[in-house]
């Protein structure tokens, strides 16, 4: 080891950046927050990542792919609106 290391050409933060997201702060009521850590731990998943999924459903840009689950929901919402319209 050195005695002194040279630091003038240092820059500061993470040794690999990240792409693709940014960390923020961001103030949500207590009683939503828990929702979402309850959910995700009956889920097993991470309560962030949840409450981003949720974030990009709503904006329309959804990264889910599609499985049985959605589609039988989709149809039975699709259904339901054309037996109303008929």
């Amino acid at each position: 080891m050195k005695r002194e290391y040279d630091f003038r050409r240092g820059k500061r933060g993470a040794v690999l950046p990240r792409t693709g997201k940014t960390r923020i702060t961001i103030y949500i009521d207590d009683v939503v927050l828990d929702e979402f850590r309850k959910s995700a731990d009956a889920e097993g998943r991470g309560y962030q990542t949840m409450i981003n999924e949720v974030l990009r459903e709503y904006l329309g840009r959804s990264q889910k792919p599609m499985n049985e689950a959605l589609l039988r929901r989709v149809l039975r919402e699709e259904l339901k609106k054309a037996i109303k319209a008929a």
